[in-house]
């Protein structure tokens, strides 16, 4: 297993890599770091110490740096190394600074400087220079100092802005993104839509990508989690695959690449196809070096069993012919992305028109709570019960209806209302 997923042997390399230990050598000698040796690269430290130990090989670019890195390392003792080599600020500065400040000469006489004080073309400091003949000049015999130019300050070199930061990453990193995406999904306009989308987070986000030691990685990261999102497959635009290469042997390769499951294609572009070693990969995948190693054995067996030409090379060389047919495999449709300022330009108009929706549904809500509190009722009114119905209670019972005689008695009651034995008994006659 271990010869299946390491790297690929030195005599495939057209770059000449020194031994483990002439490369720990290197480092220890030029006085550097793990860390400072990982920022030179554009690796981790613990990556470069696995190239030190020996269990892994640098690949592809990362190879072709670090061989270099190294070749500056070794010319450092003859020619007090190459510019922009790590480890050289400290030279360059000790350079820079001023020498040690002479001894302080005595006291000039009255006769004029002394001869181990003053250069022959340099006025004293203290007074005007005495108006004598040249034969009171100090003798051939003294020790003269040369004179001192001053410093020119260093050429300011301007910083890029961001925005131009942002465009130089676009331009180095969109194309093989893009065509990375195409490898993955097999769609055009899925493989432009994911680079655009991790490039418009990281501009979103840019001050974490600035300060972080591999930017390309962390864009590619995004663009793969993107491309491989399996709610794709929902949308009606990238149900289907794009028509294949015209090229049969291209034809092959992406139809055996799109049959993988999405971890293991993804372990094998990022492993074969960009050049990462096998910790960086598990670590772009989330997985531990274990799990990305066997993925990658069983890709390439998937692989093998689909390319004739891959099944016919040793495990240990499939590596390397993976990536030349990587690299070789022509798309049949136009992979250019758009321009950096458009994708920019695009990802700030976005956010604008979010922040501008924010603060719309923000003042709707605080309109609408100031209607409200402005039109409630300021206490506590109790509803009125409803009417029910009471069974059990009597009816009203009232005085009898009146009789003809009875109404006749009532009438003249009211029509002699005279006090008398009459009233108590009256009569109708």
């Amino acid at each position: 297993m271990t010869r299946s997923v390491e790297t690929t042997s030195s005599e495939d390399s057209e770059l000449s890599l020194p031994a483990p230990k002439e490369r720990r050598r290197l480092r220890e000698a030029a006085e550097l770091t793990h860390d400072e040796v990982a920022a030179a690269v554009g690796v981790t430290a613990a990556t470069v110490r696995s190239w030190e130990s020996g269990r892994t090989d640098p690949r592809g670019r990362k190879r072709e740096l670090y061989t270099q890195f190294l070749a500056r390392l070794s010319a450092r003792p003859q020619d007090g190394g190459p510019a922009g080599a790590p480890g050289e600020a400290k030279t360059a500065r000790a350079a820079e600074e001023p020498a040690a400040d002479p001894p302080v000469p005595d006291r000039p006489t009255p006769d004029g400087p002394t001869s181990d004080t003053q250069a022959p073309d340099r006025p004293a400091l203290d007074r005007p220079a005495p108006d004598r003949p040249t034969s009171d000049a100090p003798t051939s015999d003294a020790r003269t100092e040369p004179e001192r130019l001053p410093a020119e300050p260093p050429a300011r070199v301007p910083v890029p802005g961001p925005a131009e930061a942002f465009d130089g990453l676009y331009a180095l990193a969109a194309r093989d993104l893009t065509r990375q995406a195409y490898l993955l999904t097999g769609r055009r306009a899925l493989a432009l839509e994911a680079v655009e989308k991790s490039f418009v987070q990281a501009w979103d986000r840019w001050p974490e990508v600035a300060t972080d030691p591999d930017p390309v990685g962390w864009v590619r990261a995004i663009a793969y989690e993107y491309a491989l999102s399996p709610w794709h497959r929902f949308r009606r635009a990238h149900r289907h695959l794009d028509k294949p290469p015209a090229e049969p042997a291209d034809r092959i390769l992406l139809d055996a690449l799109l049959s993988l499951s999405p971890a293991n294609r993804r372990t094998v572009l990022l492993y074969d196809g960009v050049g990462l070693d096998l910790p960086d990969t598990a670590a772009e995948t989330e997985a531990t070096t274990p799990t990305a190693g066997h993925r990658l054995v069983h890709a390439h067996a998937d692989l093998a069993d689909r390319i004739p030409e891959l099944a016919d090379v040793p495990l240990e060389k499939q590596s390397a012919l993976l990536r030349d047919l990587f690299t070789a495999l022509r798309p049949p449709v136009d992979l250019e992305p758009r321009p950096a300022a458009v994708v920019r330009g695009g990802g700030e108009r976005r956010t604008r028109l979010w922040t501008r929706a924010t603060l719309s549904l923000t003042a709707m809500i605080a309109v609408s709570t100031s209607y409200t509190l402005m039109t409630a009722p300021t206490r506590y009114e109790p509803p009125l019960a409803p009417g029910e119905s009471v069974s059990g209670v009597p009816p009203l019972a009232g005085p009898q209806q009146l009789t003809e005689r009875g109404k006749q008695l009532h009438d003249k009651l009211r029509a002699d209302p005279q006090a008398g034995p009459a009233r108590i008994a009256p009569r109708i006659e």
